[in-house]
């Protein structure tokens, strides 16, 4: 059974879409932001299991995610492997994809699996944050030698390997000190190329959908790259 973790923040509209389409051996963990539109009790009532996150930010809800992945194996009689996937709430992501992902990792062929996103229409993803994302991959290749073209919000990896990284960052910078510090560690870091749909009808994105919410991404991830 591989653990999949959805950071979370108002995203009750994608949810039922989400969690049905997960395949058989992902087990969903919400890890819950602060969401005011009752994520979390769409998610109970869907049979995911959901941890409070009362620390604002992506980095603490992703974080808070994977310590919960022990925990909710507990008791439930199905073998684990010890890998933690990563997946936006928002629908932007098909679950059948996340094998894509976490086979590498299980197969020993990589430590970390990063999602490359492929969008599906042209308002998939929006330009701002395309060129963000560019521009700090760009940057991540020359400064850590890690061939990767996105600050992938889909990812696998260990449970174990994720937590021995001691990751800090709390905030959007966290995918990026995930892939600094896992270069770093000389860790084999690959990209498969996934689907990126347009986000559910009534979620809203903290990051894409405005120049806002994007520049305050960059600014998280270039004060990681500073340190």
């Amino acid at each position: 059974m591989t653990d999949v973790v959805l950071p979370c923040l108002n995203e009750a509209p994608a949810l039922p879409g989400l969690l049905s389409r997960m395949p058989a051996g992902y087990r969903v963990i919400v890890a819950d932001n602060g969401s005011t539109d009752g994520s979390a009790e769409v998610a109970r009532d869907l049979g995911a299991y959901v941890v409070t996150v009362p620390q604002p930010g992506y980095g603490a809800a992703v974080h808070a995610g994977i310590l919960a992945a022990s925990s909710s194996r507990s008791g439930d009689g199905d073998a684990d492997d010890g890998i933690v996937c990563v997946m936006d709430a928002d629908g932007s992501f098909d679950p059948a994809e996340l094998p894509l992902v976490a086979d590498p990792v299980r197969a020993g062929a990589a430590r970390l699996v990063l999602g490359r996103r492929r969008p599906v229409t042209r308002g998939a993803w929006p330009p701002h944050a395309r060129l963000g994302n560019a521009i700090l991959a760009a940057r991540l290749r020359r400064t850590t030698g890690l061939d990767v073209h996105d600050i992938g919000p889909m990812r696998a990896a260990r449970r174990d390997d994720l937590l021995s990284l001691g990751l800090r960052d709390r905030r959007f910078g966290y995918p990026l000190e995930l892939l600094v510090a896992a270069a770093r560690a000389g860790w084999t870091v690959t990209e498969v190329d996934v689907a990126y749909h347009p986000r559910a009808a009534g979620t809203h994105s903290k990051v894409t959908g405005t120049v806002r919410g994007t520049a305050r991404a960059i600014r998280d991830m270039s004060a990681v790259l500073a340190r």
